[in-house]
């Protein structure tokens, strides 16, 4: 599991750290650099594949002229896995050269919780790195006290992402590919609801967009696809004012190589009526998709869903705390959520609040900064005037 995210010179931050718990809450004001949290962890998750990063770069928010800080060579961002209690932190930098991203640093290191004692496992050769160079060269741990091993490396792609195909000791090894997996299995969902209301073709994995969501159900074997739709349906069901009887796609199509999403509902007592993901609302079918994705995502696999309770209405707020609760914990899935929405914040209780941070913008310099909410000064006091979500409608963070 991730436990922490460390921004160093990555587009409005200078310098900040965001911990990651099984769910946690990221609130702040438009512009604060919400959003720019998410681009780090798409980034990473995406440098983990071996995706060039300057091919990652140019599919990014904003582009490689936004993603080093203003007055930064270079941007820094860091990652740390738990592994077996101890921490292995992952840490990839990268510089614009000759109008392209290139990775400057990386490194990974061991830490144990019981000594405190450090390893490096590999890092960057600084003295023989030269920028002009397509090659970076990386110094790999050995057995041998004092004793490392040299690599020339492909500077476009991550050290991490070649590690399965490089002869290096064991430890190394496992320990690369329990990181790499981590970041690989970080999850951006960003549902669009007009996406899901088309026929779509039968699919194995949920994409981002949650666009595939018909053909991920019409996929499963029998068995599973009725197990799914029914906890689809009971999760879903208190969402409208009356309740959704049932969810579920089926395949259509001479060939059945594509599926649409169906609902039951049921506004009149003993009148039932059908409808597909076409005449679906909005704010139904983001919620399905959360719900989807939670069923269905992989265990330890961490879940980033910007503005979560977009199309829902506030009276709906403490349902979709009770899903995020529920089914992160059944399914083992840790889940980063933004949201602009105080009520839903209040709907999280006292309880969660050493679980939410908060963005803000450096008065002297501009720069993002991530702050706990438990830490900030005469939080006590603040709030015996009013509730996190009133702190956050009066501007008061």
């Amino acid at each position: 599991m991730i436990k922490e995210l460390w921004l160093q010179d990555w587009k409005s931050f200078e310098k900040s750290r965001l911990y990651i718990d099984p769910l946690t809450f990221v609130i702040g004001t438009n512009a604060s650099g919400k959003s720019n949290i998410l681009d780090a962890l798409s980034f990473l998750c995406d440098s983990a594949k071996g995706i060039p990063v300057n091919e990652i770069a140019q599919h990014t928010r904003g582009g490689l002229d936004w993603m080093i800080r203003k007055g930064a060579d270079e941007f820094r961002l860091t990652l740390v896995v738990e592994d077996d209690g101890d921490d292995l932190i992952y840490t990839l930098a990268c510089r614009k050269y000759d109008k392209s991203l290139q990775i400057s640093f990386e490194s990974l290191e061991w830490t144990s919780s019981k000594t405190k004692k450090t390893r490096m496992l590999f890092a960057t050769d600084s003295a023989y790195e030269e920028p002009a160079s397509p090659a970076i060269p990386i110094r790999f741990y050995q057995e041998k006290r004092g004793k490392q091993k040299r690599m020339d490396l492909n500077r476009q792609t991550t050290a991490l992402s070649q590690m399965e195909n490089l002869v290096v000791i064991k430890r190394v090894k496992e320990a690369a590919l329990l990181v790499q997996n981590a970041m690989k299995n970080i999850f951006i969902l960003n549902p669009i609801p007009n996406h899901m209301r088309d026929y779509v073709q039968l699919a194995e994995r949920l994409n981002p967009d949650a666009g595939n969501i018909a053909g991920l159900l019409a996929g499963m074997k029998p068995e599973m696809q009725q197990q799914v739709e029914k906890e689809l349906t009971e999760y879903v069901r208190p969402l409208p004012e009356k309740d959704i009887k049932r969810i579920w796609a089926e395949k259509v199509g001479r060939f059945e190589s594509d599926a649409m999403l169906y609902c039951e509902e049921e506004w009149v007592n003993g009148e039932k009526i059908e409808i597909d993901a076409r005449s679906m609302s909005d704010g139904t079918l983001r919620f399905i998709a959360i719900v989807m994705a939670l069923l269905t995502g992989k265990e330890g696999s961490l879940m980033v869903i910007e503005e979560v309770d977009n199309g829902l209405h506030p009276s709906r707020a403490q349902e979709l705390v009770n899903v995020l609760k529920q089914l992160g914990e059944k399914s083992q899935i840790d889940i980063i959520c933004t949201t602009h929405n105080p009520v839903l914040i209040d709907a999280l209780g006292r309880d969660m609040i050493p679980f939410i941070s908060y963005v803000t913008r450096s008065e002297e310099n501009g720069c993002s900064l991530i702050s706990l909410l438990e830490e900030k000064q005469n939080l006590a006091k603040l709030m015996a005037q009013g509730s996190v979500g009133d702190l956050m409608t009066e501007d008061a963070l």
